[in-house]
């Protein structure tokens, strides 16, 4: 009996999401999911279902739709050869022997095979065995598109950062060539200060030169005491 009552772990909850993913994906029930789930941790598929609806769904409903998508093109391409109904996963363990037995002391009354069951069960057997094997191909070709799909998703990924990158190199190269007309630039102002510069300075040394040249001035006081000048 599953009695586990202790609170959900992270852990917990990304199992329950990977196996009803997987489930829908792969066409079966979500109830088939929750029973495995059950199994695995020890719960009841009722609590697992609470916590699936309650919790964790909202966190993976972008997931839950791509699954749903790959299993509407898993049905067209097997087409009619399903039937049209979903085919569940996982069974559940059969009861251990102590099960068994407390299940036998308690049976009102104990039903013995009959005639026409032991000469059915070759062909049982037969027919479980096709079925088999028919389920093997379905679960090959499942897998199969799955993994096509995932390719053709990781090629258009592809294409888009190759279309990315492509556009980024571009961006790349006209800065580049913004970046070097401004150093051209720069320098060439550089350059214009530089001789600037240099003239200003030969003419600053002229007039110097030519204030040093020039001779000085005579002047003279008059008889009223006012200066000027002498005549050269």
């Amino acid at each position: 009996m599953k009695v586990r009552q202790d609170a959900w772990t992270d852990e917990n909850d990304l199992l329950l999401a990977e196996t009803v993913l997987r489930h829908v994906r792969e066409g079966s029930t979500q109830l088939n999911a929750f029973e495995e789930v059950g199994d695995k941790l020890n719960r009841t598929s009722a609590a697992c279902g609470f916590r699936w609806n309650a919790v964790v769904r909202h966190r993976y409903e972008k997931a839950l739709q791509l699954a749903k998508k790959q299993r509407k093109q898993r049905q067209r391409m097997l087409g009619k050869e399903q039937g049209g109904k979903k085919k569940l996963l996982y069974s559940p363990p059969a009861p251990s022997m102590d099960e068994m037995t407390f299940l036998s002391q308690n049976a009102e009354t104990d039903v013995q095979p009959s005639s026409e069951m032991s000469v059915a069960a070759p062909v049982a057997t037969q027919t479980n065995t096709e079925q088999l094997n028919l389920e093997m191909v379905i679960s090959y070709l499942q897998n199969l598109d799955s993994s096509n799909f995932q390719v053709d998703i990781l090629k258009s990924e592809n294409e888009r950062l190759k279309r990315e990158n492509a556009e980024m190199r571009k961006t790349k190269q006209e800065l580049q060539a913004k970046i070097e007309k401004l150093e051209q630039n720069t320098v060439t102002i550089q350059e214009d200060y530089e001789t600037l510069m240099k003239i200003m300075n030969r003419a600053r040394k002229l007039v110097l030169f030519e204030e040093e040249e020039r001779p000085a001035s005579t002047f003279k006081m008059d008889r009223n005491g006012n200066l000027e000048k002498v005549a050269e």
